[in-house]
């Protein structure tokens, strides 16, 4: 298996996990505990690791979001706390997250160290979101909160890179995600207004610029051997599918938060 496969192969579930931690109701609790809303705790808490820069520069790092939806969670954000505060809490929560979810995962040390070198390995040329954020002070202790962190950074760096090659292909980030499988919904949901552009056409430029997202990445898997490719496939299912399990389950089964 190349890099460039292992990346088309693994972008799903890192896609899905590594922004799990957000849906938590706890997660949630802590945008209100800092007294802002949750879209403001979700803008903040993702361009908020470049630091206390204008919506604009937000905006331009988030790509796709709508700017004004950016400025409004932005600024909503920066009249009550600093956005860096809020990427420091949402980092924190999210090893949190990890912590409570995964720790008890098989071979989570594994998967925890497997992913620590396809971060540490990645090219961040072009993807200053995702440089911030590898550069964060991390809290993650634990073999959980470890994977959990990891995730999520490589979620940044799928996402930096495929803003990268959106714009190559020549389409805005809008008509990326109207192209993409959510369609209007996702361009609703991104903050987008109606009336929307057709885009029948735009297909194959999605799949292209998908493709450009997966060879864009593929430098952070170079470092891991064909048996590590493999493991790391296996015990991102195991993962995924242990996640899925736990949400199946009633919350006093799974383990309370602090514990």
């Amino acid at each position: 298996m190349t890099p460039e496969q292992l990346a088309t192969a693994s972008k799903p579930t890192v896609l899905a996990l590594g922004e799990a931690y957000s849906r938590c109701p706890t997660t949630l609790r802590r945008a209100r505990l800092l007294g802002i809303s949750g879209w403001a705790f979700y803008v903040a808490g993702r361009a908020g690791a470049l630091g206390d820069v204008r919506a604009e520069t937000a905006a331009a790092t988030l790509g796709f979001i709508a700017p004004d939806a950016v400025a409004d969670g932005w600024d909503a954000a920066l009249r009550v706390v600093r956005p860096s505060e809020v990427a420091a809490a949402s980092l924190a929560e999210c090893c949190r997250w990890g912590d409570d979810r995964l720790t008890a995962l098989p071979q989570v040390d594994r998967l925890a160290a497997l992913l620590e070198r396809a971060v540490t390995a990645a090219d961040a040329s072009g993807m200053p979101l995702f440089a911030a954020w590898r550069a964060m002070p991390s809290p993650a202790r634990t073999p959980g909160a470890r994977v959990a962190a990891g995730l999520r950074l490589l979620r940044e760096h799928f996402t930096g890179a495929h803003l990268l090659a959106v714009r190559a292909s020549g389409m805005t980030p809008l008509e990326a995600v109207l192209a993409g499988p959510e369609g209007e919904s996702g361009a609703m949901a991104c903050g987008w207004p109606p009336p929307y552009p057709p885009v029948g056409s735009l297909v194959r430029r999605r799949l292209w610029a998908e493709a450009v997202t997966d060879r864009l990445v593929a430098p952070a898997f170079a470092t891991l051997g064909p048996a590590d490719d493999t493991e790391l496939l296996e015990l991102l299912a195991a993962a995924r599918t242990y996640t899925q399990g736990l949400r199946a389950l009633p919350a006093r089964a799974t383990k309370p938060s602090g514990s």
